[in-house]
């Protein structure tokens, strides 16, 4: 092997890991699976399986209004979610932690309540260019509404977000900042403690979505100076149909409800309707009972690991991921800064995203093709699409192998 390939030396037992994901043992089209997409969904240990399975078959019931073993049961373990969830990013009480369907609607929440509450015609909103399209529709939809205005903080060839470009686009008029924790397409973890610092500075408040971040990263949101802060259940190994928004109670109680229903009152008339306190007051309706369990089942698995060591390996599998594919002629890599997550997209000379990811799945290899949501950074880079690789605490470095032997054998292909 060339040395320059020389695959990192690592002490993380990825094959004990491997053996908790039942789907990884599987083959795609004959060939081993090499599941590359985990930004987009990670896949779901047994751990997390067997944890939705048992409130299905033993344990479920609606939550918070039952007076029988198991309905408190459901509300016991559908509550224990909430303090899991609390004490992984390190929040001061569990009223501050709604769930939510996933982040789209965590930052919709925000967007329809805070928004629509505290900001007017004129305030100003910042974003980068970076954003996902989760992070940029719902201020859309709040601009056109109220007539407050988006501004954009640009993106560097690399990928990364200089804070002194950004610092050039908040203002006085600046009321709320919502950024990306770590880019969805790049990988670029954005440096949003300083952000914080800056919208702070001239009385901003600032969001970050962390639904990358909170994969990859040790997140304290007390640490990260944010005022808000969302992630979704699916890409951190657990359910779709989960989300998280925390918010400073202060902003909570504050800002007006979301939905009306169930579960979000004190009190009904119909003069009058008084509303619970936080983080009811955001949840109305029957809430994703067994989602939330499987979230803080997921939230068990990964405190049982020895996270700064899943960090380095991810780290070690996207360095040698980026050596490995920027050795192949006609590979260009997108999204080279210096602060990155495990995440990589890349272009193929002469070969369409779409035509690329569709021989690699013929190899086995699972990627992302297209605008991964972000049609304005890809306008700012100058590609229409890239192929993306995302990885996961359960991928390997043979399969960093078998992604770059993969994109060797597309090249006989398609050019």
């Amino acid at each position: 092997m060339n040395k320059s390939f020389a695959k990192p030396v690592s002490t993380f037992d990825v094959a004990n890991i491997r053996a908790d994901f039942p789907i990884l043992a599987r083959t795609v089209h004959g060939k081993p699976l090499v599941f590359l997409d985990s930004a987009a969904s990670a896949q779901k240990p047994r751990q997390v399986i067997d944890a939705v399975t048992k409130v299905y078959s033993q344990e479920y019931a609606n939550v918070h209004r039952g007076a029988y073993y198991l309905s408190e049961t459901a509300t016991a373990n559908y509550e224990a979610a909430r303090e899991k969830v609390r004490a992984f990013i390190n929040a001061r009480s569990v009223s501050e932690i709604v769930f939510t369907k996933g982040a789209t609607e965590a930052i919709n929440l925000v967007a329809a309540t805070y928004g629509r509450a505290f900001l007017k015609a004129g305030d100003e909103i910042v974003l980068t260019a970076v954003e996902h399209h989760s992070n940029i529709v719902p201020w859309q939809l709040l601009r056109d509404a109220t007539g407050c205005v988006l501004r954009i903080a640009p993106v560097s060839p690399d990928g990364s977000i200089d804070i002194a470009e950004f610092a050039k686009v908040i203002g006085p008029k600046t009321k709320l900042v919502a950024i990306a924790h770590v880019s969805n397409v790049l990988g670029t973890v954005l440096p949003v403690r300083e952000i914080a610092d800056l919208a702070h500075a001239v009385g901003a408040k600032i969001m970050l979505d962390g639904c990358q971040g909170i994969v990859h990263r040790h997140v304290d949101v007390q640490d990260l100076g944010c005022d808000f802060y969302v992630f979704s259940g699916h890409k951190l190994y657990g359910p779709t149909g989960i989300g998280v928004l925390w918010a400073r109670a202060a902003l909570l109680d504050a800002m007006p409800p979301y939905q009306g229903g169930g579960d979000m009152i004190d009190t009904v008339t119909f003069a009058k309707t008084t509303w619970a306190q936080p983080p009811a007051k955001f949840e109305a309706g029957t809430p994703p009972i067994v989602q939330a369990i499987g979230l803080g089942a997921a939230i068990d698995y990964l405190n049982s690991l020895d996270r700064i060591a899943v960090a380095e390996h991810e780290d070690a599998l996207l360095r040698y991921a980026m050596t490995r594919l920027a050795q192949i002629p006609g590979v260009r890599l997108i999204g080279t800064a210096p602060h990155k997550a495990a995440v990589q997209s890349f272009v193929m000379e002469g070969a369409h995203p779409h035509d690329l990811a569709t021989v690699l799945d013929r190899h086995g290899v699972c990627v992302r093709a297209g605008h991964h949501c972000a049609q304005p950074l890809m306008e700012a880079l100058g590609v229409t699409a890239t192929t993306r690789a995302s990885f996961g605490l359960y991928n390997t470095m043979e399969e960093v192998d078998a992604l770059a032997n993969a994109l060797v054998r597309a090249q006989e292909v398609l050019l």
